[in-house]
């Protein structure tokens, strides 16, 4: 498994929220997350950008404390970034007030949303050269229930909390990454 935070989450504030309200920052936070510690210039490989450009957002991310030196890397040279949170939690409630901050929730979480959608085609575009057990384990589904806001914010931490539960099973032999959204929300009848 790579070399992540500690299983911690962060509960951001403004300033937070408008550093990641940019796709290069948002892709390197995930990155760190994922992956472990890095370089500017191993990050910039990875994304196809220039290490200038990407040391630039590693220092803002870093200003508002999303991502760390990892002192125990480097040689004097390199300087080597870490995630300092596991998770990223927030309510976009926190951010009615302010109209600046409204809009950098709103392409925060249209990003995560695009992003969701983008994972999923990637999966379905390459399922077919997976092993027969990770095309059963997979799984596209939807369901739609009735409830009450209350019983709705219930399910979600019940789910963070089974989700939660797995990760004690990360560094099993033949572990491999497996992404996890969950989406709930008031839904319109449906058009089809």
């Amino acid at each position: 498994m790579a070399d992540t935070p500690e299983r911690t989450v962060v509960h951001v504030d403004s300033a937070q929220l408008h550093a990641l309200a940019h796709p290069h920052r948002s892709r390197l936070l995930a990155l760190l997350r994922v992956h472990g510690p890095a370089t500017a210039t191993q990050l910039a490989q990875r994304l196809g950008t220039n290490s200038g450009q990407t040391s630039y957002h590693l220092r803002k991310l870093a200003e508002v404390g999303l991502v760390i030196d990892d002192e125990e890397r480097g040689d004097g040279r390199d300087r080597w970034w870490k995630a300092a949170h596991r998770n990223t939690q927030y309510s976009s409630l926190d951010f009615r007030d302010d109209p600046d901050d409204r809009a950098a929730d709103s392409w925060l979480v249209g990003y995560h949303a695009r992003e969701h959608a983008r994972w999923m085609q990637d999966w379905l575009d390459t399922r077919d050269e997976w092993p027969d057990a990770w095309v059963e384990a997979a799984m596209l589904s939807d369901s739609s229930l009735r409830m009450t806001a209350e019983r709705a914010a219930e399910l979600n931490r019940d789910m963070i909390a089974l989700i939660d539960r797995y990760r004690a099973y990360e560094d099993e032999p033949d572990a491999v990454r497996v992404t996890i959204t969950v989406h709930s929300f008031p839904n319109p009848e449906p058009s089809v």
